[in-house]
């Protein structure tokens, strides 16, 4: 039912249709642009629509747009997906055992989670990419390190509400291990918030990766939308288009994740679905009370 009511959401569908497309872009590439999207092809600043070879135009060092477009689609895919499994991973063991077992070892837990949160987490992967020398695994671990609190914080919340439930309290009783409560009877009922941030720690990491790459701490030997429109920044007067064609890719992927964000949220959310029953009640009233 909760799928259904997800696949109904229109936000939903146009999500799922701009991620799609994403998908398509970073699956295809080899196949379809074969060559190294960093190889200058042809004359530089070549218009969209001046050379149907390249229908996306060149850069200012006569690179296929097109091409790039799609083999960056790959690397910033990539980015932000597996910054979302080393946050997911780091803030639910923390959050998890934080929430679970409390006291001493919550204060400690979550006073080592608030020293990450003093530092703004963008300047902490400025600091961690300069010193390490800027790569794509730096790049991955370094946004990794930095976006793992909130899930924490979000998952000892959940932790602490549903540990004191009565099926967690029958489990107890019956003697089940912490390693049995923490994984199987209170990780998945509590996973359900988790999963729907997760489409927005991809998308800011997506953002946090063209971010670095605008400032010149890019991985030189790949593309991603991020390097893409670090390098159209020197021609942003004269040849706008090569900034505007990966920073729509970026804007899009980014708004698909956050409308699949919102979709899963009013999907998986018990509350919002019976405050919209209950503001739906007495509409049908009114309604019944038309009919003859």
């Amino acid at each position: 039912m909760k799928l259904l009511h997800f696949l109904r959401q229109p936000s939903a569908l146009v999500g799922v249709v701009l991620l799609a497309l994403a998908l398509f872009a970073a699956l295809s590439a080899n196949r379809l642009f074969p060559g190294d999207p960093l190889d200058m092809v042809a004359a530089p600043y070549q218009w969209p629509g001046a050379d149907h070879a390249y229908p996306l135009g060149t850069d200012l060092m006569g690179r296929d747009l097109l091409a790039g477009l799609f083999h960056g689609a790959r690397v910033s895919l990539y980015v932000g997906a597996t910054v979302a499994v080393i946050a997911l991973v780091l803030g639910v063991l923390i959050g998890g055992i934080a929430g679970y077992f409390g006291g001493l070892i919550d204060q400690t837990l979550m006073a080592i989670t608030e020293f990450f949160q003093t530092v703004p987490p963008f300047l902490l992967a400025i600091i961690l990419v300069a010193i390490l020398t800027p790569s794509l695994a730096t790049i991955v671990f370094a946004l990794g390190v930095t976006a793992w609190p909130s899930i924490a914080r979000l998952t000892r919340g959940e932790f602490i509400v549903l540990r004191e439930r009565e099926f967690v309290s029958a489990s107890v009783a019956l003697g089940a291990s912490d390693a049995h409560l923490i994984f199987i009877e209170i990780l998945p009922n509590a996973l359900t918030p988790i999963l729907v941030s997760t489409a927005l720690l991809v998308a800011n990491a997506i953002l946090s990766e063209a971010a670095l790459s605008f400032l010149g701490l890019g991985d030189p030997n790949v593309v991603s939308w991020g390097s893409m429109v670090g390098t159209g920044r020197e021609a942003l007067r004269t040849a706008w288009y090569i900034i505007a064609v990966p920073g729509s890719a970026i804007a899009l992927t980014v708004l698909a994740l956050n409308l699949l964000s919102d979709a899963l949220h009013a999907a998986f959310n018990p509350r919002l679905s019976k405050n919209r029953r209950d503001d739906a009640a007495p509409r049908l009233e009114a309604v019944e009370g038309l009919r003859p």
